[in-house]
């Protein structure tokens, strides 16, 4: 089984709402599936699904606009963890807009709501997001992790023009995700997965190599063979195609909205920077380029600069979908 070496934190969360400060218990876990949180304010209904979100994971906003108010909303737009939140109105007068709880978060995340109305005044709704303190992180990884026995190479710190080399790739992917935001929403359907064969690491799990904890995983690794086919999780544009130290051959596609998906140690990108490439479109080839053990797919998404669970891509964009159509059916 293979491993791509490289860092981020484990998933784990828990979730309180405020609106203007003031805070809603979030429910106790349990085996049965939650149902999305709301606040309400004379403006309208907050709802975020799902009802307590992972470190590490997309969440969907969802503001539902109330009749009961006479000065009317121009518009919905906002802010959570630094990154803008992109609110677009479906058929039912819902808007709904996808946001990241960061990995970095150590007590609370906050989400704002503005709203702009017709007389030049704003609402605000105030949703605080709360998460473990990074100490029980920390421990939780350490109980998950996997022990791997790798040659030295991979253990041994790198020099420092190596370390400049890996924050500046680091940086590039961050640009990719900045400049997500200034691009529209480029997708219609649900995403999907980049590769049908099994998953044989999933995001936040822990590594132990030689004995040592050393990182934690920041996406999901799919099984495959030197030259098996990679495909696109979403129409976008490609953003950036480069050979980075520790991710090898990548491919990153900006999805617009905030959404980036990228695509690790490729034994060949089959795109160019610019090409739009469709749901499904195969735009490269499995490899072990890189910082890796052995060929496999490392799959990897951000929302702005965030590093999020990619499959929460898949599970909430089919939810979005879902609701759109339900919503604006005749006789609904």
């Amino acid at each position: 089984m293979t491993r791509m070496l490289s860092s981020s934190f484990v998933r784990l969360g828990l979730i309180a709402l405020g609106l203007f400060g003031t805070s809603l218990r979030a429910q106790a876990r349990s085996d049965s599936p939650l149902p999305p949180a709301s606040i309400s304010a004379d403006s309208g209904i907050l709802t975020v699904t799902p009802r307590q979100p992972e470190i590490g994971s997309l969440v969907l906003l969802s503001f539902r606009r109330s009749n009961a108010t006479s000065d009317s909303i121009q518009s919905v737009s906002g802010w959570m963890a630094g990154e803008p939140l992109h609110f677009r109105m479906d058929n039912s007068g819902t808007e709904r807009a996808f946001g990241a709880v960061p990995l970095e978060a150590s007590d609370s995340v906050v989400a704002r709501v503005v709203l702009r109305l017709t007389s030049g005044a704003t609402d605000t709704l105030r949703m605080v997001i709360a998460v473990p303190h990074r100490a029980t992180v920390i421990a939780a990884r350490a109980a998950r992790s996997r022990r791997l026995r790798v040659s030295k190479v991979f253990t041994v710190r790198p020099d420092s023009l190596t370390e400049a080399r890996i924050a500046r790739e680091n940086e590039e992917a961050r640009a990719v995700g900045r400049h997500a935001h200034m691009t529209p929403e480029l997708w219609k359907q649900p995403f999907a997965r980049p590769r049908p064969s099994r998953i044989t690491s999933t995001f936040g799990s822990g590594r132990v190599f030689n004995g040592r904890v050393t990182s934690s995983h920041g996406g999901v690794d799919f099984a495959g063979q030197p030259g098996d086919p990679v495909r696109a999780a979403n129409r976008g544009v490609v953003a950036l195609v480069e050979n980075f130290f520790l991710a090898g051959n990548v491919v990153y596609v900006n999805h617009g909205g905030g959404i980036v998906t990228g695509y690790f140690h490729l034994t060949q990108a089959l795109v160019a920077v610019g090409d739009t490439v469709e749901r499904g479109q195969e735009i490269g080839l499995v490899g072990a380029t890189g910082r890796v053990t052995g060929p496999h797919l490392h799959w990897s998404a951000r929302y702005g600069e965030h590093t999020v669970d990619p499959m929460g891509l898949i599970e909430l964009t089919r939810v979005d979908a879902e609701s759109r159509r339900t919503k604006s059916a005749p006789g609904r």
